[in-house]
Order: structure tokens, then C-alpha cells, then sequence
């Protein structure tokens, strides 16, 4: 019989990685070294972009003695179709599932699904090595294995992982690690559990943090450094809930600094300290992000999800980090909490957009298996839909057809606001409105009524649609519409023809040609284009003139007109760490 052991991971997208496999894999590779002859561990990765059955045939290519599947909420349903399939094609494969998806219930499960032979509940690493001797040595029986639940029930609850005990499963030295882990996001796990019991979350059932220590942890963020991977994620769930262990990592990452690894954080921005701060403001643009979990700013709706926030002191935080025009912020909100109806939500809308975010997450309620809200969804009138992701219907504040506006205001948020690409323009549109919720509701109805949620615009026709929609509420400010937009679109890209909105560029060729002509002999602006004529130089940047102030960071609240019209020159060699727009200068003939 095959020996072989196969952990599985479908991922949502393939920049992304499993760390959970890789974590089983590692811990079973460092404390069962010396196995039975012919007995394989190895790991794949698929993603749910993929054709099932091309997952399926890969599977039945391998023939694994067991194969064991990572179970998320974005790959439940593809794991589903796989299970009903591979008994057929692999009847002596031994199936088990593992990971928060099926965490809880898993009883239920198991009756579901009799092809199944167990369901690994909770923390892995130590069930799965059991499991291996198990299946490899015929010792322990496993009824006898902590965290498993099977036929004959459950064996019962496991004691929490030592994470100081977890291998670092990154070898980026090795070449089959590049390959693996080569082009994704690498995640990395300083700490487990979380000191918070948020009602929607499932890391409020493991109130119990342990730290990795911290040594450790330095040198294992020596190996990313020193390979200089693109980016790093913690999963971490309030990576800041211990301030000292926060602050040393910081430190660390400000000091060890490689100049291109991005490292991604969540945090509480309302518990970051003033020495945090400070630690911030020295960073290299880029070198850290932040995620931030605001939800909500409605006092009721956060105690009813159990969320202890100090709103005022959050809001602060992030005003002095944005400050500090160094580091990517994105807040998170939840659509569907508890007593937050559409008006509140409207409220708590504005408010974290009044903090400036690079990102702001619109985002609706999981009734995530196993979450304390699940437990409470029937009294507080939440229905939700019956398979994964599992997300808000409606509930007692919020009705269907509250959902369905606020899927139209996410997805104006998500190409509008978070697509960065419209940073001039809004602010001015805004100005049209009561408030910037206001704002996105009525472009939602634009595009409904236009039909453009069906056939949604391209990247580029998205400006025209903005401008007819500026227009509309405020005809009168056409011109300067038109030049905010051409202003956004030239930070992004150095265009090869004009947008169809956009008046001819009159400037004078030979004014232009001079001005070249100087910067590739004597460079004011362009110092970073040496060796290139000025011919290249005039294709390789672009100079638009505008009559109104629209490349000021905060654009004014008139239509001023100026006495002399201005002149912008793009930059597309030098861009924004966080932003991605190219720099710019104003210059003089």
C-alpha cells in the first residue's frame, strides 16, 4: 500500500499560501524524523480558481494513503464536491479534515459524510503527529489521540500548543521552497489566541495569548530580510494586544530594514502607545501596513458584540499614523451587527472616512460556525445564508433591501475609493453632498440606473463615467471636473492618447522642447533620467496645463480660477510608496 501522506490546501488565490499544511508538515518533519521505510509527507496546493476535477485527477495521480483537506470558509464547498468524488476514484484513501471550517460541529459532520474517517478539531500540530504514528506504526489506537472526532465520537479536548515548539517552516534557502513559496504572500505567526471575546470572531474562543519568544521570532525575520521576500503577512490576531512584544518586532523591522519586504499587521489602533508611534514615524515608506478593525463606531452595537474600542483615541491614532505618510492603513467595517441599522451604519460609514484610510473594507457579517454571535443570531433576528461564506440576509435593523444598497456603495468604495486612482476628485465631489455616504449611495444608483453593474466599466472608462456623474449632481463645475480627472488619471499613467473627456493639450511644442532640451543638459526636475536625450525624456514623463489648483493635496473648496494657467509635469520614474502615483512638479516656461 502507498505510505503516503497528503496535506491539502485550496486557496482562494494562488498569491496566497496555506501556512497550515506547511505549519503540520514542518512540526511532523522535526519531531518524527525517523519514519518507517517508504512513509511520505508531502504538501498541495491547489486554489478554488481551478476546475475540481482537475484537482481531482492530480489527487488520484498521487494515490495517497490518507489525504487530509485544510478547511476554510472559501474552499468548504469545492472540499464538499471533492469528497463526494474521491471515494469513487480512491476507495482505500483514508479521508480527514482539519481547520476552523470544521472545527466546530464537526459531530454533525461526520454524519454528513460518512466517507470521512476523522475530523481534526482545533490546534493541529500535535494531533497530527499522533495521527502519523498511528497510521505508520499502528501505535497510538486512535481513539486514544486527543482532538479527534470520528465514528466513535470524540476523543476529547487537547491542551493548547507550545508555539515556542513550532519549527520555522520556511526555508528560503532551499530551492523547492522557492519554487513553492515563490511570487505569494509568506503569513507568519508571532503569537496565538487573542485577549478579545468579538462575538463574530472565532479567535474570541481562545482567550489564552502565547507569545513566541521573541528571540526567535527576530531570527526567523532575519530569514525573510535576508531573502528579501516581497511581502509578509502576520496572522497574528491583535498582533498589538502585548505592547512590549509589539514594540520590539517594530523596532526590529525599523532597524533591520532591507528596503523591500513589506510586513502586514492587524492590529487595535486605540491600544498603539506613544513609543509604538515614534517607531512608526521613522519607518520607510511601505515597510509596514496595517489593518484595523474598526466595525463600527456605534457605542450599543459594539457592546452587544462584546468589542471593548475606545472610538475617540482610535481615531487619533490613526489620524497621527496618516500623518506620518508612511504607512498604508485599511479599515475594516461589518455591515449587519447587531442594533446597526442602515441610518447608524451610514453614521459609522462617515466617521472612518473622516479618518482618511488608504483602505476602507466595507464589509458584511460572517455568522462564522462555532462564533459566539451563530449562538445568538436567532435573538438578535439575523438570517444568514446557508453555506459558506455565510453572510448577513438581513436582520431586526437591517433589511434585504438595506443589503443590497450597501452591496452597491461597497463596490463604488472598492473602485472608486480603494482603486486610489480618483484621490483629487472625490474630495471635490464630495463637497456635493451632505456626506461621503451620501455621495456613494447616489453614484450606486448611477450605475444601477445605467446599467453598469451589468456591464461594468474598464479601469480607464471609469473616469468618463465619474465625470457624467459629477455633471449630473453639478453641471456647472464641468471644466473643473475635467481637469480633477485628467490630474488623477496622469498621477496613474503616462497616457498614449487622450481620454475622450479631455480638451486638446495646447501647450506650445516649442516651449516644450526647450524645457527638455534643459533638464537632459542640466537637470532640475529629472535627475533620475541620466543618459537620456531630451526626446526621451518628453516621451518617458508628461506636462499638462490647468486652470485650477487641482494638484493641491487638499484641493480648495472654490472653483478659483488662476491668473495664469499652470503647468504639471509627471514624474513616472519616482512614484508613491503607498500610493503608486507618479511625483510631479509644477514648472515655469
Amino acid at each position: 500500500m502507498n505510505q503516503t501522506v497528503l496535506l491539502i490546501g485550496i486557496n482562494a488565490k494562488y498569491i496566497h499560501s496555506n501556512p497550515a499544511i506547511h505549519g503540520l508538515k514542518a512540526y511532523a518533519d522535526h519531531y518524527y524524523p525517523n519514519r518507517p521505510n517508504g512513509c511520505r509527507l508531502t504538501v498541495a496546493e491547489y486554489t478554488i480558481n481551478q476546475q475540481a476535477d482537475t484537482i481531482l485527477a492530480d489527487l488520484y495521480q498521487k494515490k495517497p494513503q490518507i489525504a487530509a483537506f485544510s478547511c476554510y470558509i472559501w474552499n468548504w464547498r469545492m472540499i464538499q464536491d471533492l469528497l463526494g468524488e474521491l471515494p469513487k476514484l480512491l476507495p482505500d484513501t483514508a479521508l480527514w479534515l482539519g481547520g476552523p471550517e470544521v472545527s466546530f460541529h464537526a459531530q454533525n459532520l461526520i454524519q454528513d459524510f460518512p466517507q470521512l474517517t476523522g475530523i481534526m478539531v482545533g490546534e493541529g500540530e500535535d494531533t497530527f503527529l499522533e495521527l502519523l504514528h498511528h497510521y505508520w506504526e499502528h501505535t497510538p489506537a486512535l481513539n486514544d489521540i486527543k482532538g479527534i472526532v470520528s465514528r466513535n465520537g470524540f476523543t476529547g479536548t487537547r491542551a493548547l500548543t507550545d508555539i515556542n515548539r513550532l519549527p520555522f517552516f520556511y526555508d528560503l534557502q532551499k530551492t523547492d521552497t522557492s519554487v513553492i513559496f515563490g511570487n505569494r504572500i509568506l503569513y507568519y505567526e508571532s503569537q496565538r489566541g487573542c485577549p478579545f471575546q468579538c462575538a463574530y470572531c472565532l479567535s474570541s474562543i481562545d482567550k489564552t495569548v502565547r507569545l513566541r519568544n521573541i528571540d526567535t521570532v527576530k531570527s526567523e525575520l532575519k530569514q525573510f530580510l535576508d531573502s528579501r521576500v516581497p511581502q509578509v503577512k502576520f496572522i497574528d490576531r491583535t498582533f498589538n494586544c502585548n505592547s512590549a512584544h509589539a514594540l520590539s518586532i517594530w523596532g526590529y523591522l525599523r532597524e533591520n530594514d532591507n528596503g523591500v519586504t513589506n510586513f502586514h499587521f492587524e492590529i487595535a489602533a486605540d491600544l498603539i502607545t506613544n513609543e509604538q508611534l515614534e517607531i512608526m514615524r521613522d519607518m520607510r515608506p511601505g515597510l509596514i501596513q496595517l489593518e484595523i478593525g474598526v466595525q463600527s463606531t456605534n457605542e450599543t452595537t459594539l457592546r452587544a458584540i462584546n468589542r471593548r474600542t475606545d472610538i475617540d483615541r482610535l481615531s487619533k491614532t490613526v489620524a497621527s499614523i496618516h500623518g506620518f505618510q508612511n504607512i498604508h492603513q485599511h479599515l475594516d467595517l461589518i455591515a449587519g451587527l447587531p442594533y446597526e441599522d442602515y441610518e447608524s451604519f451610514a453614521h459609522s460609514f462617515n466617521d472612518v472616512y473622516a479618518m482618511e484610510p488608504n483602505q476602507l473594507q466595507l464589509g458584511f457579517l460572517k455568522v462564522l460556525k462555532g462564533s459566539p454571535i451563530e449562538q445568538q443570531a436567532a435573538e438578535y433576528g439575523i438570517v444568514y445564508a446557508p453555506n459558506p461564506p455565510y453572510e448577513v440576509r438581513y436582520t431586526r435593523w437591517l433589511s434585504f433591501d438595506d443589503v443590497l444598497n450597501l452591496k452597491g456603495i461597497e463596490e463604488m468604495v472598492e473602485l472608486y475609493y480603494n482603486s486610489n486612482q480618483f484621490a483629487h476628485t472625490l474630495p471635490v465631489l464630495a463637497r456635493e453632498f451632505a456626506s461621503p455616504f451620501q455621495m456613494y449611495e447616489a453614484l450606486s444608483n448611477y450605475y444601477r440606473a445605467n446599467g453598469y453593474f451589468t456591464n461594468t466599466p474598464s479601469r480607464t472608462y471609469r473616469y468618463q463615467v465619474l465625470l457624467e456623474f459629477a455633471c449630473s449632481v453639478a453641471g456647472d463645475k464641468r471644466a473643473l471636473f475635467i481637469e480633477l480627472l485628467l490630474f488623477d488619471l496622469y498621477l496613474r499613467e503616462n497616457l498614449k492618447s487622450r481620454p475622450d473627456f479631455a480638451p486638446e493639450n495646447t501647450i506650445d511644442k516649442e516651449l516644450l522642447r526647450r524645457f527638455f532640451t534643459q533638464e537632459a543638459q542640466n537637470p532640475q526636475y529629472l535627475k533620475n533620467y541620466q543618459n537620456y536625450t531630451s526626446t526621451q525624456l518628453l516621451k518617458m514623463t508628461h506636462v499638462e496645463r490647468f486652470s485650477y489648483p487641482v494638484w493641491h493635496e487638499n484641493p480648495v473648496h472654490q472653483a478659483v480660477r488662476l491668473k495664469t494657467p499652470a503647468y504639471i509635469l509627471f514624474d513616472y520614474q519616482n512614484r508613491n510608496a503607498l500610493t503608486h502615483d507618479a511625483a510631479f512638479y509644477e514648472i515655469y516656461f
